[in-house]
């Protein structure tokens, strides 16, 4: 019996070192800038400016697009690409839905210019660089699905609905944490707003 309780301990401390060694290096990752303008509870709103990104279309609902989507964009950023360059990963990943299906973009870092960016390999991924905009959000924890992105969404919806402030579609998931990380997770939706 202090044998098994002995190992549990020992595991659980293990556990616990990865996924704080993990949350560090996720804090440590670039994140998209934007700046608050209000904010009441979970509910933000803010103002991006533009920023360069790196964008797949994927047929499917969040739960099958999401890997397809990372794993073409994963290729680009490691690598994938006309100089063989690696590009750090940022966060947030943004996920929006339309009537073809998913797209999925990583946000280069600020770092860098959209025509210095290497030529992708493959021909899905594709560079440009996103409008100024004024974004309302709701931000949630846990791992994302379906159903929780839905939840959100109406959420974010009534919110605005409530408060009459015109909002145009489509809706975007963000992620900010890898797959491996078990706790601390942010996940948020947000619309494009008039502001």
């Amino acid at each position: 019996m202090k044998t098994a309780i002995i190992i549990l301990l020992a595991l659980a401390a293990i556990f616990i070192f990865v996924q704080a060694y993990i949350a560090k290096t996720t804090s440590d990752t670039e994140q998209q800038e934007y700046e608050v303008i209000e904010q009441d509870g979970d509910f933000e709103i803010r103002y991006y400016p533009s920023a360069i990104m790196a964008s797949v279309s994927v047929d499917g609902n969040y739960s099958n697009s999401s890997g397809t989507g990372f794993r073409i964009l994963a290729g680009y950023i490691f690598g994938s690409n006309s100089e063989n360059m690696k590009i750090p990963m940022t966060a947030p990943v943004h996920m929006s839905e339309d009537s073809s299906g998913y797209f999925m973009s990583f946000v280069m870092p600020s770092a860098y210019e959209l025509e210095k960016l290497p030529v992708p390999d493959n021909g899905q991924v594709r560079l440009h660089e996103s409008s100024p905009a004024h974004m309302a959000s709701v931000r949630f924890s846990g791992f994302a699905n379906d159903e929780k992105i839905d939840q959100y969404k109406k959420q974010l919806r009534r919110y605005l609905e409530k408060n009459e402030i015109s909002y145009t579609e489509p809706f975007i998931f963000l992620g900010y944490n890898p797959p491996y990380q078990m706790v601390n997770r942010r996940n948020e939706v947000m619309v494009k707003i008039e502001y």
